[in-house]
């Protein structure tokens, strides 16, 4: 049995992991489903991008007991309605709440498909002690009651910081002071320089913006020993987070590194290892079909 806890995350806070502990304590479920949307229907835009607030949910809801962060409506593209995350996850989950705040009642049945979302599934609603809640439209429901201190919304424009995780703080404050994200070719050539800097070898970079690949650019860089390959790593992570990079998963080796940070790959590792696998080839066969 499942749960969807779905929202713009924009940024996710402590609130949001306290909600996700106490639903999977209050609830006979096996699994907390948190899904982050491309945009949410009744938006026009958010304060980060898809893939920060996707890599956000990651650091606050991965180190949780059952629960797992879901990336179905952030690979949509596109503001995606609840019904066809619900009829999605259906297919491979018997799911059977889905976890709202109050304030969404209000508009609850100008949601599409309403009268098939309420039919199938139990509403889990969060809420304050003490709120009057209207449920009358509702078939089956419950109340998850949580005093949450802060809001995204009082983040965002308060840009008060002290109830967000400290692993997606500076992130964050970094986005709220106005400091827009860089472009991908200003990342690349941070990357490239920082490399350069720490005497990595043979850097190379693939552009696969056009090719049917799990990243647009992929740099290749080779170090001069085992060590020299996790020191290099070391220090791109210092580099790139103090930049509000973020590293969506990192897979680290004495001979290989692969860094992850989601439209951008970065290998380095020892030539020996690099001669061993060709993988430039295979990213060379890619960038030339994608361009041809």
């Amino acid at each position: 049995m499942v749960a969807i806890f779905g929202g713009s995350f924009d940024p996710p806070h402590l609130g949001h992991q306290a909600i996700a502990q106490k639903a999977v304590e209050m609830l006979a479920i096996d699994l907390l489903l948190v899904v982050p949307a491309f945009l949410n229907p009744f938006k026009s835009s958010s304060l980060a991008t898809a893939t920060q607030r996707l890599a956000w949910s990651h650091r606050l809801f991965d180190r949780l007991e059952h629960v797992q962060v879901a990336s179905y409506e952030i690979e949509q593209g596109r503001s995606t309605p609840t019904v066809e995350t619900l009829k999605h996850f259906a297919k491979s989950y018997r799911v059977e709440y889905l976890i709202i705040g109050a304030d969404n009642l209000a508009t609850l049945t100008q949601w599409k498909e309403f009268a098939w979302i309420n039919a199938h599934i139990t509403w889990v609603i969060v809420t304050r002690a003490g709120c009057n809640l209207e449920t009358q439209k509702l078939r089956a429901w419950w109340v998850l009651e949580l005093d949450i201190p802060l809001s995204s919304t009082a983040i965002r424009e308060h840009g008060i910081l002290d109830h967000v995780d400290s692993t997606i703080q500076q992130s964050v404050k970094i986005i709220l002071e106005g400091q827009q994200p860089m472009r991908i070719e200003e990342r690349i050539e941070t990357i490239i320089s920082k490399l350069d800097e720490k005497k990595a070898e043979e850097i190379e970079v693939f552009d696969l913006s056009g090719a049917d690949y799990i990243a647009e650019r992929v740099v290749i860089a080779n170090a001069l020993n085992t060590k020299h390959t996790i020191a290099l790593y070391e220090e791109l992570k210092s580099r790139l987070k103090a930049k509000g990079e973020e590293f969506l998963a990192v897979d680290v080796s004495d001979e290989w590194v692969v860094a992850d940070l989601g439209d951008i790959l970065i290998h380095i590792m020892i030539p020996e290892y690099r001669q061993r696998y060709s993988l430039e080839e295979f990213l060379s066969e890619l960038a030339n079909k994608s361009n041809a």
